[in-house]
This record gives C-alpha cells, sequence and structure tokens, in this order.
C-alpha cells in the first residue's frame, strides 16, 4: 500500500465538506505502475461519485490500476449506479480502503462484489480512525438512524456561560468564534432555544462564506411561540429556518410565523416543554447527519437529561464570573450525586493560542439515564 496515495485520498474527500451531505465525503485516487491516473471526490449536485470521477479522468489507464479510497464503495442503485460495478467493468486491479460503509444496503458487500470478480481488497487499518472522524455523522446517522448531536458553549474557567447583569461582548476571543463557525459550516443543523433569541437577536448563520450543498437548518425550541416576528431569525429566513413548539402555544401565532416562510413544528414533551427527542428524530427523517445545540443553560440541561448529546465542544476562556448568580453551562435540577453524573470519554483538549482551548469529548453511551424521559 502506498501510504501517501491513500493520504491524498483522504485529502480529496475533505474537498467535499459541506458539499456531499447527506452523503458521505469521499475521495479516490487511481494509480497504475506509480503514477496517478484519475483523482475524483464527492459533492451531492455534482451527483457522480468520487470513483466514477477518478475513472473517467484515468480512462483506458485504469485497467489493472489501484484504486485508493477513504470509504467502501457503493453496491447499490441510488441517485446514480453502483459504483462496484463501474470499477469491475474498467478492469481495476485492485482497491484500497480503511472503512467498510455501515449503510446496509452495502454494509462489505462491496468489498465481497470486487473479490468476487477477481478484484484484490486491502484494508488500510492505519487510517481507519483518519476516515471515520472524517465521516463521523455520516457512519453515526447509518447506525442509529439519527444526526449525530454535538452540544457546544463558550464557556468560563469556572463553568459559566452567562453573567447576571450585563452580557454585551463576548467570553471567547475571535479566533476561538472563528473556529465555531467553521464547526457550524460541517453541521447540517444548528438549534437553540427562545431564550437566547430574546436575549441575543442571533441569527444562528454559517458565516464562513464556504459553499454547501443546503443550508444550515436553523432551529428554534419555543414552547409557547414567543419568538418576535422582527428578530433577525425571522428576516432573514429562506426556507432555512424551524420553530418547535407545543400544542398549548397560539394557532394565530403559529399562523403568523408561517407566513413569514418558516415551518413551526409540533413536539410536546415533559412539563409543557417541546420535546428535543422528537426534533433529533424529525431531523433524521429528514437526512439530517448533524446538529450542533448552540443553547443556553436550560435548553444545554433538557439536552443532557434527555440524551440526545452524543458529544461536547467546550470552548474555554481564560476568565473568571464567580458568584452564584453567573449561569453554569447547564442548569435544570441537575444530578443531586456526584456517582450519577454524566461522564464523558474519549476527551481531547484542543488548544487555541495564546490562552484559550477547546474541550472535545463524548457521552458515555453505557449510561443508564432515568430522568422525566425514562430510559435512554
Amino acid at each position: 500500500m502506498n501510504d501517501a496515495l491513500m493520504r491524498e485520498a483522504l485529502d480529496l474527500a475533505r474537498r467535499g465538506r459541506a458539499l456531499a451531505a447527506p452523503n458521505p465525503m469521499v475521495g479516490a485516487v487511481l494509480a497504475h505502475d506509480g503514477e496517478v491516473v484519475g483523482r475524483g471526490f464527492h459533492t451531492y449536485a455534482g451527483v457522480a461519485h468520487a470513483e466514477i470521477i477518478a475513472l473517467a479522468q484515468a480512462g483506458e489507464r485504469a485497467r489493472g490500476a489501484t484504486l485508493y479510497l477513504n470509504l467502501e464503495p457503493c453496491c447499490h442503485q441510488g441517485r446514480t449506479p453502483p459504483c462496484v460495478d463501474a470499477l469491475i467493468e474498467a478492469g481495476i486491479a485492485r482497491v484500497v480502503a480503511p472503512l467498510e460503509d455501515p449503510n446496509p444496503l452495502v454494509a462489505g458487500e462491496g468489498f465481497r462484489k470486487l473479490r468476487r470478480a477477481g478484484i484484490e481488497v486491502e484494508m488500510a487499518p492505519a487510517f481507519a480512525a483518519e476516515a471515520a472522524k472524517l465521516n463521523e455523522p455520516f457512519l453515526h446517522f447509518m447506525r442509529t438512524g439519527r444526526p449525530l448531536v454535538t452540544l457546544k458553549t463558550a464557556i468560563t474557567l469556572d463553568g459559566k456561560i452567562s453573567a447576571p447583569d450585563d452580557n454585551r461582548g463576548w467570553i471567547t476571543s475571535e479566533r476561538a468564534r472563528a473556529h465555531v463557525q467553521e464547526l457550524r459550516h460541517d453541521h447540517d443543523a444548528i438549534l437553540t432555544g427562545i431564550g437566547t433569541v430574546l436575549a441575543d437577536d442571533c441569527r444562528l448563520t454559517d458565516r464562513t462564506g464556504l459553499p454547501r450543498s443546503r443550508p444550515l437548518l436553523r432551529i428554534v425550541m419555543d414552547s409557547q411561540l414567543r419568538l418576535p416576528l422582527d428578530s433577525n431569525l425571522v428576516r432573514s429566513a429562506a426556507e432555512d429556518v424551524v420553530v418547535a413548539t407545543t400544542s398549548a402555544s397560539s394557532p394565530e401565532r403559529r399562523k403568523e410565523i408561517e407566513e413569514r416562510g418558516i415551518e413551526v413544528l409540533v413536539f410536546d414533551g415533559p412539563g409543557g416543554r417541546t420535546d428535543l427527542r422528537s426534533i433529533v428524530e424529525w431531523l433524521g427523517k429528514q437526512r439530517y447527519l448533524s446538529l450542533m445545540i448552540e443553547a443556553g443553560s436550560k435548553v444545554n440541561w433538557t439536552a443532557f437529561e434527555s440524551g440526545c448529546v452524543d458529544r461536547i465542544l467546550f470552548y474555554y476562556a481564560p476568565k473568571i464570573l464567580g458568584g452564584l448568580e453567573a449561569l453554569p453551562l447547564a442548569g435544570g435540577i441537575g444530578r443531586r450525586r456526584r456517582s450519577d453524573a454524566i461522564r464523558i470519554h474519549h476527551v481531547t483538549i484542543h488548544p487555541i493560542p495564546p490562552d484559550e482551548f477547546a474541550v472535545e469529548g463524548y457521552v458515555d453511551p453505557g449510561e443508564a439515564r432515568t430522568s422525566v424521559y425514562g430510559d435512554r
């Protein structure tokens, strides 16, 4: 195996950021006698898969070549014919890839079909972790049927996200906030609560300026439909804003919001609140692969307690607010015993020079969570 060519395939795949969804990011490199004869990466709008683009570039030189790609080639009919059939027809000699596609329509059958056709299949385990991280939302979606949910917050060293009197300005630096915009660009949807909208009049947009296959879907949890019609969210809506409410909200108010081109969904949850689990399930049915939560203390705790959060990203600033009135990152009743604390594993620290850092980790899926929502 040629490590440099596998690395190139991964780099090509990254060029499909926010462009391949709801499909995975895939890069393909075709090499014959050590010479690259074809390259490709997938974008949803472009239709053709990475392997097909590489084959088209290679032409007859594809016969006897080795294909490097970051994910098992598809073997089913979707918007396009199966890539495996095209590879067999082109006379590829070998395929090198680090990951099996968990899509139930593939799930190893692509590799098996190649082997049955006499094509050598070589796995590349040294690149498996990187390839899995690259397509983490897609892999999660295929295994669970729901989007990967990341809870992001900006936080002081003493765990506060909001001051009691004046919250003008920012907790984190411009550099950290630019990183958050990149994070938004990598997500399909973003969610906040009505309290954050009323306090900040936020837009929740992807401001990277980079192209996307579909707009970032902006979602507001608003049980009583208090969303102001003159808010930035409403005024900037372009079929990319959804308000999730309850059956207790005003039908007249719902009509007013819908007339602004905003979809209103009714998801009743415990205690008269909007049900976050139902929002996540709805996103899965719409094939949104990833959701980022950027909200306040109450919604953050609801997200944890409902069992919806898969990953955390906490951006820490070198500041201390102190006091009992400054809001913690997650409010609500919390856990009453240390032994019941929500556990985070696979923690990674990302330095943000000169003095900030982000903590990334995953909520332990093995925990039993008994709450108003019942067991997960």
